[in-house]
């Protein structure tokens, strides 16, 4: 029997953010079917630490942005796509500073998700940033942001109370909760 995978693919869409292809798939028990697949760059995902992520109540830093998809303002981790060719740590490096202003000394890869694998082929690679400066943004004119520093231990309540609703950021903040602690 074939292995599965992608058969055939045509493109529906080319936009600025996305692409939408029609594929044609063959199943793991050989048979085929087609599947609409949003392709996606891939993004990175950073959680700032303002102070030591050992301590014992560390800050993180939070935004509070505008998103259009979900009709209101959202809490986020300083997130985007990648470049073409662009390294997921030096995107990392790239938004933090583009979307808050910070430089981070240290940054650490924390895990890459699948955002929806149902649809798309987005990645999110996830890192951990230490060593925190402040500078200025350099925002894109659909960013609005508000800064938010956050204890970490009201940052999991927020996300037990479901006021973070963004999923990269809820996993990014309980991930990096555990790895600081060694969990």
């Amino acid at each position: 029997m074939a292995e599965p995978g992608r058969v055939a693919t045509r493109r529906v869409y080319a936009g600025r953010v996305i692409s939408v292809d029609l594929d044609r798939v063959r199943f793991p028990d050989g048979s085929e079917g087609e599947l609409e697949m949003v392709r996606h760059p891939g993004a990175s995902a950073v959680v700032p630490f303002l102070g030591d992520p050992a301590g014992e109540n560390p800050e993180i830093l939070l935004m509070r942005q505008y998103r259009y998809a979900a009709d209101g303002f959202l809490f986020e981790v300083p997130a985007g796509r990648l470049d073409p060719g662009e390294n997921p740590t030096a995107c990392a490096h790239r938004e933090l500073a583009e979307e808050t202003g910070c430089r981070a000394a240290g940054m650490h890869h924390l895990f890459t998700m699948y955002t929806t694998p149902g649809f798309t082929d987005e990645q999110i690679h996830l890192f951990m940033a230490t060593g925190i400066t402040m500078g200025a943004t350099r925002r894109e004119a659909d960013e609005f942001i508000e800064l938010r520093p956050v204890a970490l231990s009201e940052a999991l309540a927020m996300i037990e109370r479901g006021e973070i609703q963004d999923a990269k950021t809820a996993l990014a903040i309980l991930y990096a909760a555990g790895y600081r602690t060694g969990r």
